[in-house]
């Protein structure tokens, strides 16, 4: 139980400090995914939340921040923010190494940033997960949660897309890259939101029944 609350308290700890950084950062004028010339602060801010990435964060810093003070948390809107921040946090970081990583061009505090955001983050999330859990916490209504929030997502930030011609990452940009690619790229991320789902129900429930069966292993 303490190594769990450490674990989360820190993770919760990395997260925040990540999101401060990023923010003063986009307050100063840095550079967000590489925008070199930025726009209003007012404008800057509405669109870092826009940031699948920073949405994802703040969810770990909930999750993680309720988990640090109890670790055997539970209820229904818990699950949902947990499973949706674990799932969200892993597509950011496969989707940064895969896609985003080679198109970046980042230096000093900047790249402190993107690192902790895209790198740092997932894998203290993911590791807590898989290590301290709690579980069993995953079910048919933090499942639907988690899938309708990058679907809402991706609906969202394509109309805003198709309003202002701004868009998040360059691989929804449907004016460059063609709505075919798009969809095929909409479509692969809503494939590997289902499959990390399956996946981590999966692992939920088994790794539950392990320690069930072995009480000394559990944390």
């Amino acid at each position: 139980m303490r190594n769990a609350r450490a674990w989360h308290g820190l993770t919760a700890v990395v997260t925040v400090a990540a999101l401060v950084l990023q923010l003063v950062l986009v307050v100063q004028g840095g550079r967000v995914l590489d925008e070199v010339e930025p726009p209003s602060l007012g404008l800057r801010l509405a669109r870092l939340v826009a940031y699948f990435t920073i949405q994802s964060n703040l969810l770990v810093a909930v999750a993680t921040t309720l988990l640090a003070r109890d670790p055997l948390r539970d209820g229904a809107a818990f699950r949902a923010v947990r499973l949706a921040s674990t799932v969200g946090i892993t597509v950011t970081g496969l989707v940064h190494f895969l896609l985003l990583r080679p198109l970046l061009d980042l230096d000093g505090a900047d790249w402190v940033a993107d690192k902790m955001l895209h790198v740092l983050v997932p894998l203290l999330a993911v590791v807590g997960w898989f290590a301290f859990g709690p579980r069993p916490r995953i079910d048919g209504r933090a499942v639907a949660v988690a899938f309708a929030w990058p679907i809402a997502w991706l609906a969202v930030t394509l109309a805003v897309a198709g309003a202002t011609r701004w868009v998040p990452y360059p691989f929804l940009d449907f004016r460059e890259e063609g709505w075919g690619s798009v969809v095929v790229v909409c479509l692969g991320i809503t494939a590997l939101f289902a499959a990390l789902i399956a996946g981590f129900r999966y692992a939920d429930r088994r790794i539950a029944a392990s320690r069930q069966a072995d009480p000394v292993a559990a944390p």
